[in-house]
């Protein structure tokens, strides 16, 4: 996602692309540089920036819209007024991104879900406390992770009943956004577990202040030297974008596309020489001496969802039975008597049967590896083993149950 600037205050380049001509040309380079989708932006989120009424947003945003979807270019909206999103939609723009998550504007849901039925566009959720104060005084966390987390599930729970189709959800952690450079790197090395939530996840660490302060450990040297001519955080947004990338991102939005694509290129390619996942019995004291023993078992979990490959099951609808065993170390929980130290049973009960009943597919492979997902995402579970049955599947023999079982590692965990 390449970012197109149509102000003049944005933090790194603003005043570059305010008038139409400029913007749709440096559009057009960013997607011959290998960009997918132009994330057009008329108000600037930055620390102490002015805001920006819809009108005024509208009339730097839409001749550019316009021009670049006449040049079949996938456009997305970056805004936190319903207003312009609706607008932007109508012009043909196929992406919302607010960064707010629906939270600056009350009508951007209902919005969301016009955009997402008429429209087939999707909704970018971010999480964001407000405007971002560069004394980060919102910016206090007992956990990131899980706070972040459980906030842009509320977020995409609200989106969707509102009607927008899951499938047409995306994830932003929101780096930037009331959060500390550790808090956004924390949330970098946990994207496994906000992928976990089901949604595609996309980042956005493009120039950002966390890469700021990285790059202030390194020579001064080193850093002119790696920007000649240009954004002295490019470089460092690359990598974060091959990493993003290796942890399985649905999309890095940059400032430097030409970048982001080679390092993307680069991770493609190592990625595709790694040997396939096998699984060797381990040991005994091998590698299951890192797994924890303990374990919380949940069994005969019934959800009615519309899985199947047949028409009727997918309008019928049917029992699915979900058994979930997770490994995860007690010891904690109960020197303490913690409920913070284990996964709380009920709320991965209700975890297990939303993703169950999220948008419909012909496997109950799939499903399992959804459930498996989503119960890997609870803080401290480092292995989980789910079994999907299906009792009433249409099998014209008699039969007692059909299942599929898999069993699931944390990223870092030997694959089995």
């Amino acid at each position: 996602m390449g970012v197109l600037n149509v102000t003049p205050d944005s933090f790194s380049d603003g005043g570059r692309f305010v008038s139409p001509d400029a913007a749709v040309a440096q559009a057009r380079e960013l997607i011959a540089q290998g960009a997918t989708i132009i994330d057009v932006g008329g108000e600037s989120t930055r620390p102490g920036a002015t805001p920006v009424a819809p009108a005024e947003e509208l009339r730097r945003v839409l001749p550019v819209i316009a021009r670049l979807v006449a040049d079949g270019i996938t456009v997305s909206i970056d805004t936190i007024h319903a207003e312009t999103a609706a607008a932007a939609v109508a012009a043909g723009a196929r992406y919302i991104n607010d960064v707010s998550g629906g939270l600056a504007d009350a009508d951007m849901l209902s919005v969301a879900a016009t955009a997402s039925r008429e429209h087939d566009a999707r909704f970018i959720i971010g999480h964001w406390r407000g405007i971002p104060d560069p004394a980060h005084e919102r910016s206090e966390y007992r956990d990131v992770v899980a706070e972040v987390r459980t906030a842009l599930q509320g977020l995409a729970d609200a989106a969707v009943t509102a009607g927008v189709s899951p499938s047409h959800v995306v994830l932003d952690p929101g780096l930037g956004f009331d959060k500390t450079g550790a808090d956004g790197w924390r949330l970098l090395a946990a994207l496994d577990s906000l992928r976990a939530l089901g949604y595609p996840v996309l980042v956005g660490a493009s120039r950002k202040r966390m890469l700021a302060e990285v790059l202030e450990t390194v020579p001064e040297a080193a850093r002119a030297a790696a920007a000649p001519g240009g954004h002295e955080r490019d470089l460092a947004t690359a990598v974060v974008s091959a990493l993003a990338a290796r942890a399985d991102a649905w999309g890095v939005r940059v400032h430097d596309v030409a970048g982001t694509v080679q390092a993307l290129a680069v991770a493609d390619a190592w990625g595709a020489a790694l040997p396939l996942p096998t699984a060797p019995r381990p040991a005994p004291g091998d590698v299951l001496a890192a797994i924890p023993q303990d374990r919380i078992t949940l069994t005969g979990l019934e959800v009615f969802a519309h899985h199947g490959v047949f028409d009727f099951e997918r309008e019928t609808g049917q029992k699915f039975v979900i058994d979930a065993e997770v490994a995860v170390d007690l010891s904690a929980a109960a020197a303490g008597d913690a409920l913070a130290a284990t996964v709380h049973y009920g709320e991965l009960a209700e975890a297990i049967v939303a993703a169950v009943e999220r948008d419909p597919v012909d496997l109950i492979e799939t499903v399992a590896e959804r459930v498996a997902s989503v119960a890997l995402g609870f803080a401290g579970v480092r292995e989980a083993r789910i079994t999907v049955h299906k009792p009433d599947a249409p099998i014209p023999a008699t039969f007692a149950d059909v299942s599929v079982s898999v069993v699931r590692r944390a990223a870092g965990e030997a694959a089995r």
